[in-house]
């Protein structure tokens, strides 16, 4: 217990890989089967972070817009914000769209592949439509917020908890002060409670790693090594090269990879859960502890980003559908191609407001050039580790994000704690 976190959930990791593959899903103990145990630990990680995400996006956006101080800085602060998002999701969309052109993983089949109709799925996607991109704009303005709490509509708690905290602002004296250590009360809490809930992750990370193992195994994903490839490099291309670069140029940060070791935790969180907002909690104690970014920012930059913020799921949408493209032989034009990019990045948007998320996002894709949507039945076999990656670039982008507008506000300390814990990691090196 000693051991930092992160190496805590990396042996997670490690431990989970090994149990998953050695176990599969026929193996039981004492008659109960180990996934149904790895379900069970995962489960109950899960659902704890689930607990905590709406009153933490609530009580920070509040916050974080009421802080901002008036109509003038909170335009400001989001068009910055809008305007990062929309820039480096277009960027993710183009890498994968140069990957796929080139590698072209889908190519040299000699005839069109047989699809098997997965009655799951199609149950999820039909009757997916152009018309389910309104229905994002729809879900902003909620007709319940009770409601809209419940079903974990996050655009819609966003948009009221924007209106709530700009329009705190406008009261004077003492209802202001209230209403003010209300809101700050309850979001030091449901950090506390964060706290405690990550004590837990190494065990939910192995529940939920181990599970995925169990019922996939490593040894289906042959047939579909070069989608998977082409969407890994995209990946690895938009998080390592253009987040560096964005915070080194823009940023101004000197050492970009303190950054990465600041979010480590978020990372791997987010590996294992495959959900942006599930990680929320880490990633705003992250941002805010290891990176040294303010609150005022954070608690609005991350929850916001947690819901719109899709750079990996945008990319996987575009690559995709130009894999099932290539796959059925279907040449699209440049023009179809510009398409499936500017639909790929307003699906990516909202793609957490609608049911089964990116799969519906890429229905409306394969309508829209004239695929046919049975074949996402083929993604299936490599969807859940992709899903994890681009989970992972989602989040860090977010945190990207902050730290860019952070220093756009004049923020100076950025990274200042995580320098002060690499000075006392040398220090320990040379006088053990």
């Amino acid at each position: 217990m000693k051991l930092a976190l992160h190496w805590q959930i990396l042996i997670a990791l490690g431990l989970a890989a090994i149990m998953g593959s050695a176990t599969g899903v026929s193996a039981t103990v004492v008659g109960i089967s180990w996934v149904a145990i790895y379900d069970f630990i995962g489960t109950l990680f899960l659902n704890a972070l689930k607990m905590i995400v709406i009153p933490l996006v609530v009580s920070a956006i509040i916050l974080g817009v009421s802080n901002i101080g008036g109509q003038q800085g909170f335009s400001r602060l989001g068009l910055k914000t809008l305007s990062y998002y929309a820039a480096t999701g277009l960027i993710a969309i183009l890498i994968g769209l140069a990957l796929v052109n080139i590698i072209q993983p889908g190519a040299g089949q000699t005839q069109a592949p047989v699809i098997e109709t997965n009655a799951q799925l199609m149950s999820a996607v039909e009757g997916k439509g152009m018309g389910d991109i309104a229905e994002i704009f729809i879900r902003m303005i909620p007709d319940n917020i009770f409601k809209a709490a419940v079903e974990m509509q996050m655009l819609g708690l966003i948009f009221f908890s924007i209106l709530f905290g700009f329009f705190m602002t406008q009261l004077t004296g003492r209802p202001r002060e209230v209403m003010h250590d209300f809101w700050q009360a309850i979001f030091d809490v449901m950090m506390k409670i964060t706290a405690l809930v990550m004590k837990f992750a190494p065990y939910g990370v192995f529940g939920l790693v181990a599970a995925s193992v169990a019922r996939t195994g490593f040894e289906q994903f042959g047939n579909l090594a070069w989608f998977f490839l082409t969407v890994s490099l995209a990946l690895a291309l938009h998080f390592f090269v253009v987040m560096s670069l964005l915070l080194k140029y823009v940023g101004k940060i000197q050492n970009p990879w303190l950054h990465y070791k600041a979010m480590f935790p978020a990372l791997l969180t987010s590996f294992s859960t495959s959900s942006s907002s599930a990680t929320l909690p880490v990633t705003l104690s992250n941002v805010e502890q290891r990176a040294g970014v303010s609150n005022r920012v954070t608690s609005f930059v991350l929850p916001l980003g947690a819901t719109v913020n899709m750079n990996g799921t945008a990319l996987y949408e575009c690559v995709a559908v130009l894999f099932i493209a290539q796959l059925f032989g279907v040449d699209l034009t440049w023009t179809q191609q510009l398409l499936v990019v500017i639909l790929a990045l307003a699906t990516s948007i909202g793609v957490a407001g609608i049911p089964s998320a990116s799969l519906v996002a890429i229905s409306v894709i394969l309508l829209a050039v004239g695929l046919p949507i049975e074949a996402l039945g083929i993604l299936l076999v490599v969807d859940r580790l992709l899903d994890m990656m681009r989970t992972s670039v989602n989040i860090f982008s977010d945190s990207v994000g902050a730290v860019i507008i952070a220093r756009s506000e004049g923020e100076l300390n950025l990274l200042k704690p995580m320098e002060a814990l690499s000075k006392q990691s040398g220090e320990t090196k040379v006088n053990p």
